[in-house]
């Protein structure tokens, strides 16, 4: 695991160990990391972003330095799990960022508990239509737990992960981020985060694409501001799914950002971290309403009327 100057603090909750990150003072934002990752994704813009927020960058459960158990990997188990991390922590309201499958975290988040959410920003997501990657396709097969074993022993291991290193070293978009695979191929040399993983993707994952969509529920961002952040060069989840935010939900604000791929965190943190803080900056946080979230409910999805907002930065 990548080293990092941020204090891991450690709380149990139902018995099982949470690790993470709590810096900064303000407003909160609570940033939740993609599969196979850990706090440190963040690692680039924490700082930053603690300048005017109180940040706080779990490792979600079956991740990073928190506990592998044997558990509920559903998205909605993850949006309990980090409800109830906040909880202890004492924050009651928070501007939700997630990345990869921690924004199909994040979307799950706001709409079980759009009383604790004030925005949401999605960054690459996941949920946002069936496309994903092969590699992540390949870990709901038969014997991808015995396969990636074999791939993991040492020897093999520190040459897979050198050669990639090495890799995204090269100016070519396709390699944009071998060295964040790395570090997630790397971390497949424990078994009980091999098992972890294999258990989040077959929730959300099958040999089609994507399960997990919010295509049905985006009609409920009308009660909550949205913003959407991707790498034009994505190649684990296609840049095209920002349109399809966008038109699901026309009143967010979507960001594509040229030469960067499935992190665009980490590959132009300081345009990441002004794109949050402007965005927090100059929208209202929701007020939740159980009366106006019924009528929502009630009318359903209505297609949206004329164009939609697509940002990108030069």
């Amino acid at each position: 695991m990548p080293s990092t100057p941020h204090e891991v603090q450690y709380l149990t909750i139902h018995s099982h160990r949470r690790a993470y990150v709590k810096v900064g003072e303000g407003p909160a934002l609570l940033l939740l990391h993609g599969l196979g990752c850990d706090h440190t994704t963040w690692g680039p813009v924490i700082d930053d972003l603690a300048k005017r927020f109180t940040v706080i960058a779990p490792d979600l459960l079956g991740h990073g330095l928190s506990a592998k158990p044997r558990a509920d990997y559903s998205v909605g188990g993850y949006a309990n799990g980090v409800r109830d991390l906040l909880t202890v922590l004492g924050i009651d309201k928070v501007t939700v960022i997630g990345h990869s499958f921690g924004g199909g975290v994040a979307m799950q988040f706001a709409y079980q508990f759009p009383e604790r959410t004030e925005r949401v920003v999605l960054v690459a997501s996941g949920g946002l239509g069936p496309e994903v990657s092969p590699a992540i396709r390949a870990i709901t097969t038969p014997g991808f737990h015995q396969a990636m074993g074999l791939a993991t022993l040492p020897g093999v291991r520190h040459l897979g992960v050198a050669g990639m290193k090495a890799l995204s070293s090269l100016p070519l978009k396709g390699t944009h981020d071998l060295a964040e695979v790395a570090d997630i191929y790397d971390s497949f040399k424990d078994p009980a985060a091999r098992a972890a993983i294999r258990h989040v993707v077959r929730a959300v994952v099958d040999w089609k694409g994507q399960i997990v969509t919010m295509a049905d529920r985006a009609y409920l961002t009308q009660a909550m501001p949205m913003c959407v952040v991707w790498g034009r060069d994505d190649r684990v989840i296609p840049v095209r799914h920002a349109s399809l935010a966008a038109a699901l939900a026309p009143k967010s604000r979507v960001e594509v950002i040229p030469n960067s791929g499935h992190f665009p965190h980490k590959d132009h943190p300081q345009r990441f971290a002004r794109i949050v803080t402007d965005f927090v900056r100059t929208t209202q946080p929701a007020t939740y309403s159980r009366a106006r979230w019924r009528q929502l409910l009630r009318n359903g999805y209505v297609p949206p009327v004329g164009p939609v907002e697509l940002l990108a930065e030069a």
